[in-house]
């Protein structure tokens, strides 16, 4: 089985086999719900051209603030499989692993079979991840031991839940208090790094490794993906809460409205960070997602996210009738590439040839025994 980069000619089987359900083939990983559950940083919502840019050269994908690879595990000229992986930080020093799609035609053996070719393929390709992560349905067996089985870990445990039109329209009835809620821009980028760090522990902090780098956007990738949520008929409404004593930021959120289809309702989807010393901003910061969600489309939903490390999020969600959708885990594993080492080989050089003045009178420990040819001239 050979794993390669995807050629043009795949581009229809690729498709068919990201976009089929899960009952018809074997559909691994994904983003999870509401969105990853790291912290302040944009990461959470899609980028908008995601499904067009693995096709396009790096160089373009790195102006696009978006770098998704794909590769295809090919068996006697079929592509069995497909995997797609993007980096995390602007560091590229943790990747995650985005979907993987099995051609339904094989048994699950041998569906873990192509998944194993698929991450392992990755782990050694991609020489900049120290770190990969991915999210996968609580309730896939197959897809968790799958991961298992190459060296991933549960982190953390993940909770998608869903706020109907009847809470939204009873949210948006009370009137936020938030005095300094102010936009989001790259000088912002400090205080949001300040407090995606204060939010997260430790561990998951150090899996994710953001950087102040990861809260910045250039000119060029804002405009693209701005073209791009036009073309997908999506918009994007991000703020943060700043604390003029403290001269920090103790709540972020980032709303992706989408408008509604004819076929089922708008779902939004909605990323909130908030410092663990203000937890009491979670109703001020609902009712102003709730305003925004009915001012721009009355009969849609929102999908938020959460993790086991944020108790007070969700016994808030709890508390206002929040329904839990879908459960997950965040799963993680190191990888340590060996460094090749060229050591010096001593008898390349002939240094013992060299020093034989400089040996000791005495009888030396035997050693190697050099043999050479008698001279003719002697």
């Amino acid at each position: 089985m050979l794993v390669r980069p995807p050629h043009p000619r795949d581009s229809e089987l690729i498709a068919s086999l990201m976009t089929h359900s899960s009952d018809e083939v074997h559909l691994w990983g994904g983003t999870f719900g509401g969105g990853t559950v790291g912290g302040a940083s944009p990461l959470p919502l899609a980028h908008p051209l995601k499904q067009v840019l693995p096709w396009v050269p790096p160089a373009v994908q790195q102006l696009c603030g978006i770098q998704t690879r794909l590769y295809v595990a090919d068996c006697d000229g079929q592509v069995q499989g497909v995997i797609q992986v993007s980096p995390v930080n602007a560091s590229r020093s943790t990747w995650q692993v985005e979907r993987i799609a099995i051609a339904p035609t094989y048994t699950t053996v041998s569906a873990t079979s192509v998944g194993t070719h698929l991450i392992r393929s990755c782990l050694e390709s991609c020489w900049e991840a120290r770190t990969w992560i991915l999210q996968v349905d609580a309730l896939s067996r197959d897809a968790i031991a799958l991961y298992r089985q190459n060296g991933f870990q549960p982190l953390a445990h993940l909770t998608t839940w869903e706020l109907g039109v009847e809470l939204l329209q009873r949210l948006s009835e009370r009137a936020p208090d938030l005095p300094n809620l102010l936009p989001v821009s790259n000088a912002d980028a400090l205080l949001l790094y300040q407090l995606d760090t204060a939010a997260m522990p430790p561990q998951v902090r150090q899996v994710f490794d953001l950087g102040i780098q990861d809260f910045r956007s250039h000119l060029l990738s804002r405009l693209i993906r701005h073209g791009g949520q036009l073309l997908s008929q999506l918009q994007e409404v991000s703020g943060y809460v700043y604390e003029p004593q403290r001269k920090a930021a103790i709540a972020y959120f980032a709303l992706l409205l989408q408008r509604s289809r004819e076929a089922q309702p708008a779902q939004h989807t909605c990323h909130v960070t908030v410092h663990p010393a203000y937890t009491w901003l979670y109703p001020e910061i609902m009712s102003q997602l709730a305003r925004v969600a009915a001012a721009h489309n009355p009969s849609g939903k929102i999908l938020l996210g959460s993790a086991d490390y944020q108790p007070e999020r969700e016994a808030f969600l709890e508390q206002i009738g929040a329904n839990p959708t879908t459960r997950g885990l965040l799963m993680a594993r190191s990888v340590w590439h060996k460094v090749r080492e060229s050591r010096p080989v001593l008898d390349a050089t002939h240094l013992t040839r060299m020093l034989t003045g400089l040996q000791p009178n005495q009888r030396p420990v035997p050693g190697r025994i050099d043999h050479h040819p008698p001279s003719p001239n002697l």
